[in-house]
């Protein structure tokens, strides 16, 4: 079960983020509001929030899931796929020293972002990306190896992170879309498959008793809803625009 998520305020420069969406810019003010109502929803599920404010210094810092790896037994401090971020996992570190004795770091030249790290039991699964390479996978792999996790890589193509098409939502299930559908690695689960029209809400989170979707993809929450899960659909359509999904805008632990 998750006790806490780490959040941050947008940055009145959201905008002039990173984004290869083409859906045009974000609304700052609509922003504010639909982070403030993911922030309630998380408070639903039973979390304890620590609301960093904005940092105009970073436009993407909202993101705040890239800056680290958590789990129950230690913190990991990645080292972030895009110069022009690095430096926004400093106030994180700072926050989560607070919580971990064991915090360990991934160092140049490894680079990696919790957006290419899905975690199921405990087995994890990282995404070659971008943003992610051989070495900051390799160092991840080491690190929670001595905390006996396992770890399997899996090549990326088309998708910004892993997290962009997959989700693991407890009980064997997960849900797939694009260059993952068909995809032997996961082959174990039961599979639900998304559609390219739904493609954006498969980035969906599990947070204790509910799953959070994005709102407005009915095919995806039927899918979600007759496995028995309660579900609970949250307005994210500035951060789409940034490239931006519901696991993006916390670390949760």
């Amino acid at each position: 079960m998750f006790k806490h998520a780490i959040v941050r305020k947008p940055a009145r420069r959201f905008q002039e983020g990173i984004t290869s969406s083409n859906l045009g810019k974000p609304d700052y003010n609509k922003a504010v509001i639909q982070h403030s109502g993911y922030i309630e929803t998380l408070k639903k599920c039973g979390l304890k929030i620590i609301s960093l404010i904005a940092d105009e210094t970073f436009p993407d810092s909202t993101f705040v899931e890239d800056t680290a790896v958590v789990n129950k037994d230690l913190a990991i401090i990645t080292n972030l796929g895009v110069s022009s971020r690095r430096g926004e996992e400093v106030e994180i570190r700072v926050v989560l020293e607070r919580f971990y004795d064991n915090i360990e770091y991934i160092k140049k030249p490894g680079t990696l972002e919790g957006g290419d790290i899905l975690k199921v039991d405990n087995q994890y699964y990282i995404g070659l990306s971008k943003r992610t390479n051989k070495e900051g996978a390799k160092q991840l792999k080491v690190i929670l190896e001595r905390y006996g996790y396992s770890c399997i890589t899996v090549q990326l193509v088309n998708v910004l992170h892993l997290k962009t098409g997959i989700a693991y939502i407890g009980d064997n299930n997960l849900i797939l879309t694009g260059e993952f559908i068909n995809n032997p690695i996961f082959n174990e689960f039961n599979i639900i498959n998304v559609d390219k029209d739904e493609s954006y809400a498969v980035n969906c989170l599990k947070v204790n008793n509910y799953v959070l979707i994005a709102k407005g993809f009915k095919k995806l929450i039927n899918s979600i809803s007759n496995l028995g899960y309660k579900i609970l659909e949250i307005d994210m359509s500035e951060f789409r625009k940034m490239d931006g999904g519901l696991s993006c805008l916390s670390i949760r632990f």
